[in-house]
């Protein structure tokens, strides 16, 4: 008698979610058991569940974004009411946990792997961004609301690169403003302080936009951009790369070299496959160019400002600093 009175519970919060506002949606999170051990653990159709983890499942991974934290796994047990994605503007939000649900409004949109999107709401806790009928409109993480096309994509596409044509974007009155660039690039055209006008013949007015259509684009593919430089209006060619960081892979443009930092500065982990410097896992970087660094996007802002070559100087065990020149 229990088995049948949730299942018939479970199909009325499905049928009856949009008249029952978020209550329905508390619900059928706690049913589903989606929060687990500071992950949220979304059943999606296919049998599968799209999980959000900062560390690795233990489960048969089927795929695996380590730029937004975002698995999927395979669910034998399967859940009969799984979440499903809504592609349309919703007519409300909620930021909803299994025991409350926090209505609210995108303040700003998530920039590509640069900012994710943030509410009118101070958020602190992992939740299910959905609409008065539990349709998931997106992933409430630390770092902030990771929006549902990005989500989708993930959930859909085989192939789950992304691209990268080396430049990061943020709005301004005047336009989409290039507030760093990737030096490490090869003939990178990009300088900053470009405006970008238009991406593959295609205006562009926000940063959203222009950053999500960057990231789909195809890898390896030619594509042209408009930039205002100054006062002059240049039409430029680039060839879309493999984007090595950003989210929640610390982004210092030195990934270009095979090395992966934490928040702190300190190397995680170093590619041997490139040119060895003498580096150490645990080493910490602390100046580039002359410039004292403790954060990254201090390092995306000084590292291109080189001559020949950049000068890095790092501390190793808190007593002993050495010097590495890239070349």
């Amino acid at each position: 008698m229990l088995r049948v009175f949730i299942a018939l519970n479970l199909l009325l919060l499905n049928i009856y979610a949009c008249k029952d506002g978020y209550n329905s949606c508390i619900s059928k999170l706690k049913h589903s058991k989606t929060f687990q051990n500071k992950t949220l653990q979304i059943p999606i159709s296919g049998n599968k569940k799209l999980i959000f983890s900062q560390t690795k499942p233990k489960a048969v991974i089927l795929k695996h974004d380590p730029f937004l934290c975002l698995y999927i796994i395979e669910d034998k047990k399967g859940f009969k009411h799984p979440f499903k994605i809504n592609m349309q503007y919703p007519s409300g939000l909620a930021s909803v946990t299994d025991k409350k649900a926090i209505e609210l409004k995108i303040k700003k949109r998530q920039i590509g792997l640069n900012q994710f999107a943030i509410s009118n709401y101070p958020l602190q806790e992992l939740a299910v961004l959905t609409n008065s009928c539990c349709s998931l409109e997106g992933i409430v993480t630390p770092q902030g609301i990771i929006e549902k096309v990005y989500i989708k994509r993930f959930i859909n596409k085989k192939d789950i690169r992304y691209g990268d044509i080396g430049i990061r974007i943020k709005d301004t009155y005047k336009g989409i403003l290039v507030s760093s660039y990737n030096p490490f690039i090869k003939q990178n055209p990009f300088k900053k302080g470009d405006y970008i006008l238009s991406f593959d013949g295609k205006k562009v007015k926000y940063s959203a936009t222009l950053m999500r259509r960057i990231l789909f684009a195809k890898i390896g593919f030619i594509y042209n951009v408009t930039v205002r430089r100054e006062n002059k209006i240049l039409n430029i060619k680039v060839k879309s790369q493999e984007r090595l960081s950003g989210g929640y892979k610390a982004e210092t443009y030195l990934e270009s070299y095979g090395l992966s930092f934490d928040k702190n500065l300190k190397i995680i982990a170093i590619d041997r496959s490139k040119k060895n410097y003498g580096l150490a896992i645990g080493d910490k970087l602390i100046q580039v160019n002359k410039y004292l660094v403790t954060k990254q996007e201090q390092v995306r802002r000084n590292i291109p400002n080189f001559k020949y070559y950049p000068k890095l100087l790092f501390e190793r065990n808190d007593n002993f600093q050495f010097f590495v020149n890239l070349n």
